[in-house]
């Protein structure tokens, strides 16, 4: 069975509920055969990305890059999976309180790095809290799990 991680940096009530929002998204009924593993940055390690099929990432915007956490999963990560995980599918949400612009990159870079394979472009949820910030990250677990559950992934 496919698995799917969620790699979300949750330090707020607010990211709490994008983090389990994209567990709701990826979890849907609909969704018969695929494993899904929601884990914070600072639990996941290069184990966890070898056991997965695809990866959504999830951040806030800290400072205009991403969240340390964050930072650190792909400072234990890269090297150990750089050669194993080439084309790895992935998706990418970042709360932004700005614009997003340097996490997003910054993340990109890493992406570009490590051979990751965007399944589409980076979702960021720029300024105050909307209510829909929750619904556009479920829509994007749910395509990223549907999409290994077809088997297109």
């Amino acid at each position: 069975m496919p698995r799917l991680l969620i790699v979300a940096h949750a330090p707020s009530p607010n990211t709490r509920r994008l983090r389990e929002a994209a567990e709701r998204g990826a979890r849907h009924p609909d969704i018969e055969d695929v494993e899904v593993v929601v884990m914070p940055p600072l639990e996941t390690g290069p184990e966890d990305v070898r056991a997965c099929d695809a990866i959504l990432l999830g951040t806030t915007e800290n400072l205009g890059t991403m969240s340390g956490a964050l930072k650190d999963f792909f400072d234990r990560s890269y090297y150990p999976v750089l050669e194993e995980q080439q084309g790895l599918p992935c998706a990418l949400y970042v709360r932004a309180g700005h614009d997003g612009t340097g996490t997003r990159r910054a993340v990109e870079s890493i992406v570009t790095g490590l051979r990751w394979k965007w399944v589409q472009a980076p979702l960021i949820l720029r300024g105050e809290w909307q209510e829909g910030f929750a619904n556009q990250v479920e829509e994007l677990a749910m395509a990223l799990a549907a999409g290994l559950d077809a088997g297109i992934l």
